[in-house]
């Protein structure tokens, strides 16, 4: 069996010199599926989109050549061993991530001292590094994060920051680019990671011509929010709900703090006690994430202007609109628009 790998690495390295671009994944037990098979077929479809004959050849390494066992239980072949990988120049290397969940379904990432090393070692030998879901765990213990910005899937952010504090964590986008060195969001975020490494290797319209053969629905950029504002809220406690559909029902409206504080029928510090205790966030804020949300359906959805839709979501001016989307979004309403428009 081992030979068999290395004679698929040495054809991959000498036999087929129009490989242009080695992709390797790390592979071990528990790692989640999706992270694992989501970016080769991407990759093959940028093959296939393209003239580049060179194109992307993905190499799944692991410990040894048995067979992994993933998070769902499906088993995987390993390509190669990571010590044959190790000899290699990798174009780009991919680290995906796994959980265990405790009985009362907190989710922790976990981090084998061993395959940190690996990483380390691997990622001496790559042109650019990227972890996928909670694999930015992985990069964080191998050091390869310190000093940078990075983004995991928002149920282990806080791990993350934790255990590292010398990292700038961003749990909100979907991926996060520090130089080399790129975080992905959770788990389906992969595709999109995926689509924005070829983007930056071989422009825009090859990543959507990719994205539309994928039927991916928005080829959602970087600054895109992992969840929207209604998927964020929906643990809150029942106590907020009259405030939160209040806000909904009168966005147009200027909704300041002494007018939901009235509604709500408790002194301004108190509403914002609540807003912090049950969403974790300001009435201010909170009002400008719902507003930002409408006018991205908006944008995605209706010829409106620019001037209609900051009326209509309470803006009141396209100068709010703007700062709002480059605040919460990094893109203005117009490129939002150019990118994800559905019709």
């Amino acid at each position: 069996m081992a030979d068999a790998s290395r004679l698929d690495v040495n054809r991959l390295a000498a036999s087929r010199p129009d490989v242009g671009r080695l992709v390797v994944i790390v592979l071990f037990d528990g790692v989640d599926l999706l992270d694992v098979t989501g970016p080769p077929e991407v990759f093959s479809l940028a093959r296939r989109e393209t003239d580049d004959a060179a194109g992307y050849a993905v190499v799944l390494a692991a410990g040894t050549m048995d067979p992994v066992t993933t998070g769902a239980g499906v088993r995987i072949l390993p390509d190669a061993t990571f010590r044959e990988v190790a000899s290699r120049s990798i174009d780009t290397l991919i680290v995906p991530g796994s959980v265990e969940v405790d009985g009362e379904r907190r989710v922790r990432a976990l981090v084998d001292p061993e395959l940190v090393g690996w990483v380390k070692t691997l990622a001496g030998r790559a042109r650019r590094v990227t972890s996928v879901c909670v694999g930015a765990h992985l990069l964080a213990a191998a050091g390869l994060l310190d000093g940078r910005r990075a983004t995991t899937h928002w149920s282990t952010a806080r791990q993350l920051a934790d255990e590292h504090p010398e990292i700038e964590v961003d749990a909100d986008p979907i991926f996060v680019r520090d130089g080399d060195v790129w975080t992905g969001a959770g788990i389906s975020a992969c595709l999109d990671l995926s689509l924005a490494l070829i983007a930056d290797d071989l422009g825009e319209t090859v990543a959507l011509r990719v994205a539309r053969q994928l039927v991916m629905y928005l080829k959602r950029q970087g600054g895109q929010s992992q969840f929207s504002v209604p998927l964020e809220q929906v643990a809150a406690t029942r106590r907020i709900d009259d405030l939160r559909h209040h806000i909904m029902r009168n966005l147009g409206e200027p909704l300041t703090l002494v007018d939901l504080a009235g509604h709500a029928h408790v002194s301004d510090r108190h509403l914002t006690r609540i807003f912090k205790s049950e969403l974790g966030t300001t009435p201010h804020a909170y009002i400008e994430s719902v507003r930002v949300e409408k006018a991205r359906n908006e944008l995605e959805s209706s010829d409106a202007t620019l001037e209609r839709i900051a009326s209509v979501c309470g803006f009141g001016t396209t100068d709010t609109l703007v700062r709002a989307f480059r605040r919460r979004l990094n893109t203005t309403p117009t490129e939002y628009r150019r990118r994800f428009r559905s019709g």
